[in-house]
């Protein structure tokens, strides 16, 4: 016995629904690539700005880095991005407060040539053109709601969100410090995403329409009206 063991993880119930907006995300990552209708996925995660009160002992040879277990809270932050899976080309941008619609701004203007962007993102309140009403005036909002075509993932599957494969990178080689300022949150991770990308690091996945009904075929079977 070791009570003290647990695993986390996201229940969904595969629904009709369910499958019917899975297989339409897993659509989206089958179209070929098409410089006019680009596909993106994008997230956005908080981030907590955390400094020392005491110095830490860096590294040296024989001997590991040591910091105090205190810290300072330095308030938070947002971290959106947005990631071309089929070209690797990255966006990034880190904020004092939630800027979804300044960050779709941001897209548009990265596309000029686009007929339409689609925008693979979670299924959130904030992550709909509604958004763009509350920050533009009507007119300006409207043209921009038709520049993007939004796919969401089912709930409770952000894993089929490619994005999150980015920020699980960028948790495990950016954010997993103490970082106090902003500034320097900001100046890492444009210093991140332009590694990636000089890398050339494209986010090509296996999980198919066709795999995912094989793999849940008995799932598919029990939604059937027999």
């Amino acid at each position: 016995m070791q009570p003290h063991r647990k695993r986390q993880w996201c229940i969904a119930q595969l629904t009709a629904n369910f499958l019917c907006e899975m297989e339409r995300v897993l659509d989206v990552y089958a179209l070929p690539y098409d410089e006019r209708f680009p596909v993106l996925c994008f997230d956005e995660q908080p981030c907590f700005l955390i400094g020392d009160v005491m110095a830490p002992v860096p590294m040296e040879p024989g001997r590991v880095a040591k910091e105090d277990y205190e810290y300072r809270r330095f308030g938070s932050c947002a971290v959106l991005l947005a990631v071309e899976p089929k070209t690797g080309r990255r966006f990034a941008k880190v904020c004092a407060r939630q800027e979804y619609t300044a960050f779709m701004e941001d897209l548009e203007r990265a596309y000029p040539a686009a007929v339409q962007i689609t925008l693979l993102q979670d299924n959130l309140n904030t992550h709909h053109g509604g958004s763009f009403y509350k920050f533009m005036a009507p007119q300006a909002a409207h043209r921009l709601v038709g520049r993007f075509e939004s796919v969401y993932t089912p709930k409770h599957a952000s894993w089929l969100n490619r994005a999150e494969l980015e920020f699980s990178a960028l948790q495990r080689q950016c954010l997993n410090r103490r970082i106090p300022t902003l500034e320097q949150l900001r100046s890492e991770v444009e210093a991140w995403v332009a590694a990636r990308e000089r890398a050339g690091v494209t986010l090509n996945g296996q999980f198919s329409t066709q795999v995912a009904r094989r793999t849940l075929g008995r799932h598919y079977e029990a939604i059937r009206i027999k």
